[in-house]
């Protein structure tokens, strides 16, 4: 397994908003989290990836235990996230976000204003990222000038900058319209196959038709894990979460 967590256990005073939570997820997976909110979705994510610790329990990437790993070298190690709220730099354009994301990966971004000639090689690769994302025609372009749903994409661009080998999506389509998040999640959905994806998401027509296993949370723990048809026929999920739309 690419990353596991094992019995993680968090609280804030008396609330338990982890509870015993493990997960495996393998290399190429595509994982959705769902559950009401509250559950502990963003929570569980921050505690994977360093933005909080956990109280009890392991997490591991590869095999090796990162618990106490800083978010930093946890990126280092293949770990990468996005967020649920846009963090770009407007004013820059996508190929200097991600051309910036590739020298920091490699530990020239120091130097990157100061002649984009001497990081041509990076230049190369930020901008073959963004032409798989289907961000070529507006790799130029300044980013606030983009629509949301190429903004989101951006933000997948510089994750795939660190060379991920499990990218974590909170909410990805998040603000949206409907037309871009197909769109969005079409070229999700032909990432390399390399990499592992777990994705939050609160539209079911896109869970059940991207994600080939469904975690669901609820209060913190994990009540079902299983494929798409388990999950919306399961009564406990239709109950607390899905309602009688999903019927």
């Amino acid at each position: 397994m690419v990353l596991s967590t094992q019995s993680l256990c968090k609280k804030f005073g008396s609330l338990e908003v982890a509870r015993d939570i493990s997960i495996n997820l393998p290399a190429g997976a595509r994982y959705a989290l769902i559950g009401p909110n509250g559950a502990g979705k963003t929570t569980f994510i921050n505690l994977v990836t360093g933005q909080l610790k956990p109280d009890s329990g392991r997490i591991l990437l590869d095999g090796q235990d990162i618990t106490r790993t800083g978010t930093a070298d946890r990126v280092r190690k293949g770990l990468t996230r996005t967020f649920q709220i846009n963090r770009l730099f407007p004013e820059l354009t996508p190929l200097e976000s991600v051309t910036l994301a590739v020298c920091e990966r490699e530990g020239v971004s120091a130097n990157f204003w100061r002649g984009l000639s001497a990081h041509r090689d990076a230049i190369e690769e930020g901008f073959a990222i963004l032409s798989r994302l289907g961000l070529a025609d507006v790799a130029t372009r300044p980013t606030r000038q983009l629509a949301y749903g190429q903004q989101r994409l951006v933000e997948i661009a510089l994750a795939l900058a660190t060379k991920p080998k499990v990218l974590l999506l909170d909410e990805p389509a998040a603000g949206v319209p409907k037309d871009e998040s197909a769109m969005l999640f079409k070229v999700v959905a032909n990432l390399p196959e390399d990499i592992a994806v777990l994705f939050i998401e609160h539209d079911m027509e896109i869970v059940f038709s991207f994600a080939t296993q469904v975690i669901v949370l609820v209060g913190g723990a994990v009540l079902l894990q299983a494929g798409p048809d388990e999950v919306k026929e399961d009564p406990r999920v239709r109950e607390v979460y899905l309602g009688s739309a999903h019927v």
